[in-house]
């Protein structure tokens, strides 16, 4: 469907000024190649601001799926014997060609997402440092040797590059997650394969061009478009196709499911980073001012789109009123309107959802009757109980719900009454408190007096039924791209000096 934009800019001609206009690409990459797909077939992208298509992508099939491995397979056994150092030096060439074209891949996001321009830019800035990240770990592969119970034999462990790679990517944060997992992938000696959402292949391209521009061989990082309805079956080619050897998916934890039963037939190493019902805790004690900051950021950053948002906000009685005001206050200054407008706070939803009613609705609930898209606006519901379908399954969206708490043990089981374990926020003054919930909190992550749970130099993943492995940190995340391989050496017979 095709409507009047709200501002005076049409999509198509609007990436003509894009600073690099050579960034756009509607082709998948294939080895250096732009690439349509075998069948010709492609399909269209909306601007999820305006209802209105303004590009295509190839639809890729299971057909396409076999050239794209083989090749990719090919660039392995050669790209697996550039030295570290030489990765590294790829790496920060990305980094930095990424770094110059930041405002145009912002752009691109925009209409992918319909993200606001500075929210765009800013993941692109927090995407930046993983390639920055995974450059310095390429070089930290190491092994060991050591003795053993027979006094004349030594044992000692390599590390090598697993294999051809598959990255299954989620329309919310694009950049972030394709640079978070192909940094990791090419420090390691990896190469892979993108298959990005339907939603938003062109930030994805854009990446994959720039890594070409960096120096990066041929068939080291490919990506394979393809449409929502060609979508499981080109994942479950991927996923068996008998030269891939890791995939790392990040999703819903159902979706997940079905990828771990597929990559169970190969017996594939995955890493899984599922779904998210985060709880937001704030005590008597702590800092509202500070909470307010980080849960303006955890819950309407990316229209509430993002699994480490906060799913479920537990208030201690005592400043369950005074902080009820302040949020909704602070709630009511939010803009919603389309991605490219000056002064946009919120964009719109990227596809369209339910949101659940229940409580006492303070604010929000509908759709914006002034704009065209996939917009709903803030919106804010007191007194939810534990029996509320918004309690039990990760909202995704635009919806705030606030609990009332008594006691920590309260509030400790009702946080942890989930399937999913991602991250649990805590607020509080209390130091011992702090190191209780860090300990007895189920979640991979416990964000401590901050909302920021995610950076290149800390491990991201959770517990439960969150997933498997770990992104970014020292050592863990390329640890999921690289296999070990145990030596073990008899010294008897060697020469003597």
């Amino acid at each position: 469907m095709t409507r009047d934009l709200p501002f005076k800019v049409v999509p198509r001609w609007y990436f003509r000024y894009l600073d690099d206009p050579a960034l756009l690409h509607e082709e998948s990459l294939l080895n250096d190649q732009w690439v349509q797909s075998e069948s010709g077939k492609r399909f269209d992208v909306e601007d999820p601001g305006s209802c209105r298509i303004w590009a295509t992508s190839p639809a890729n099939e299971v057909g396409d799926v076999d050239k794209y491995v083989q090749l990719s397979h090919a660039a392995f056994e050669s790209y697996r014997h550039i030295n570290p150092p030489d990765r590294a030096k790829i790496l920060i060439k990305w980094h930095e060609l990424i770094t110059n074209a930041w405002e145009d891949i912002g752009k691109l996001i925009v209409f992918e997402t319909g993200k606001p321009l500075a929210e765009a830019v800013g993941e692109v800035d927090y995407a930046l440092g993983f390639a920055w990240w995974f450059a310095g770990e390429a070089e930290q592969i190491r092994g060991s040797i050591a003795l053993t119970a027979v006094s004349n034999r030594r044992t000692f462990v390599i590390k090598q590059p697993i294999g051809v790679s598959v990255a299954l990517v989620p329309w919310n944060l694009p950049v972030a997650m394709i640079i978070r997992k192909v940094s990791a992938a090419l420090a390691a000696g990896c190469t892979m394969i993108v298959k990005p959402s339907p939603e938003t292949p062109f930030s994805v391209m854009a990446l994959a061009d720039l890594s070409l521009r960096a120096g990066l061989p041929p068939g080291v990082l490919s990506v394979i478009s393809t449409d929502n309805a060609n979508t499981p079956s080109v994942s479950e080619a991927l996923c068996k196709h008998p030269l891939a050897r890791k995939v790392t998916f990040t999703g819903s934890t159902g979706v997940g499911s079905i990828v771990a039963r597929h990559c169970s037939e190969g017996l594939k190493k995955i890493t899984m980073e599922l779904g998210g019902n985060c709880p937001f805790i704030i005590f008597n004690d702590g800092d509202l001012d500070q909470a307010l900051a980080a849960l303006m950021i955890l819950k309407w950053r990316t229209a509430g789109q993002a699994c480490t948002h906060a799913n479920r906000v537990y208030l201690q009685s005592g400043i369950y009123d005074r902080f009820t005001q302040m949020v909704l206050e602070a709630t009511q200054k939010i803009r919603v309107g389309h991605g490219a407008e000056p002064g946009t706070t919120m964009g719109p939803l990227t596809t369209s959802h339910a949101v659940s009613k229940g409580g006492k609705l303070l604010c929000g609930g509908k759709q914006p009757e002034n704009l065209r898209g996939y917009f709903f606006e803030p919106t804010i519901i007191s007194e939810m109980t534990s029996e509320m379908m918004a309690s039990q399954e990760e909202i995704f969206g635009p919806l705030l719900g606030l609990y009332r708490f008594e006691t920590e043990e309260e509030v400790a089981k009702k946080a942890n009454d989930t399937s999913m374990g991602l991250v649990s926020y805590i607020f509080t003054r209390d130091v011992a408190r702090t190191w209780r919930r860090l300990e007895n909190l189920d979640a991979g992550m416990i964000g401590m007096n901050t909302g920021n749970s995610s950076c290149a130099e800390s491990p991201f993943g959770g517990i439960k039924m969150f997933g498997y492995g770990k992104e970014a940190g020292k050592f863990v995340a390329i640890e999921e791209y690289l296999i070990q391989k145990t030596g073990t050496l008899t010294i008897d017979g060697m020469p003597k000096l």
